[in-house]
């Protein structure tokens, strides 16, 4: 990711012209006018080719003699940048586009953290045990508002990544955190959904009791809970999306025959498990 500051006359611009790009209102393909672009934002030339450097770090545009400077396909751009993340939550909480990204970051995390906390409870510290501890007793700290809900989840989520011990994974906390906080700012702001604290402490009680099963299990049904809460904002709309969901944190169990010989969540262990067990990520070295 290229940091920038987000304050000044360069992070305002930088902020500017990634959500016109990311809206369509600057769509792909379009060469930019930088005068008339310098112009509308009064900005200095110096200063407008520096903002689009950081876009195009991002690659969501490119210079090329002749041509000028265009925005890239979306299919370039790296939608996995934290700030490219945050940019395309920026427009609003209940678009058709929101959604979609919400649903395919609710499919990432599906693969991501019940893989993660199998390691967790394997490698967990009693450090990383005190900074869970300290999330789960903020969530449930009631009457402090939306804002310090969504920054307990945060906390969990990323003390949980932690706890694998293993950076690449610390790493993914910049993916899941942007999808989660806007999820998060959703339900929190909404009267329906479920209380969020027995699902977290049940992952939280098995990684404490290094059961990886457990663990697991109970990250299955605390991401299978995100998706019921995000449908009951959104209501039946999205029940379609919403199941393929619920289906992938259960680990494709509802799929075929295949989910539940072993190549599904349970590896094996679980009702008609007969077949050979999925290497799991704890079997490493």
């Amino acid at each position: 990711m290229t940091p920038y500051a987000r304050r000044g006359v360069h992070g305002q611009t930088v902020e500017t012209l990634a959500r016109r790009v990311l809206s369509g209102e600057i769509p792909e393909g379009a060469t930019l006018d930088l005068p008339a672009l310098q112009s509308e934002l009064d900005v200095s030339l110096t200063a407008l080719r520096e903002s689009l450097k950081v876009l195009a770090a991002k690659g969501m545009v490119d210079a090329r003699q002749k041509r000028g400077t265009f925005v890239r396909p979306r299919a370039d751009w790296n939608l996995l940048d934290a700030d490219v993340l945050r940019w395309q939550f920026a427009g609003g909480t209940s678009s058709g586009a929101d959604l979609g990204l919400l649903r395919n970051l609710g499919e990432v995390r599906g693969i991501i953290e019940p893989a993660a906390v199998r390691l967790a409870a394997v490698r967990r510290t009693e450090q990383d045990l005190d900074a869970l501890d300290d999330a789960v007793a903020a969530m449930g700290r009631t009457g402090l508002g939306a804002s310090h809900a969504v920054q307990a989840d945060l906390a969990f989520h990323r003390a949980l990544l932690a706890a694998t011990h293993n950076e690449l994974l610390e790493r993914m906390e910049m993916v899941i955190e942007s999808g989660l906080a806007h999820r998060d700012e959703i339900v929190h702001a909404s009267p329906h959904g479920e209380d969020p604290v027995p699902s977290h402490r049940a992952v939280l009680d098995a990684v404490r009791a290094q059961d990886p099963d457990a663990a697991e299990a109970a990250m299955r049904a605390l991401l299978e809970q995100a998706v019921r809460d995000l449908d009951l904002v959104h209501g039946a709309g999205g029940a379609r999306n919403g199941d393929t969901a619920g289906a992938e944190a259960r680990g494709g169990q509802d799929d075929t025959t295949e989910g539940s010989s072993g190549t599904g969540s349970t590896g094996g262990n679980g009702a008609g498990g007969q077949g050979t067990r999925a290497p799991r990520p704890e079997d490493t070295p």
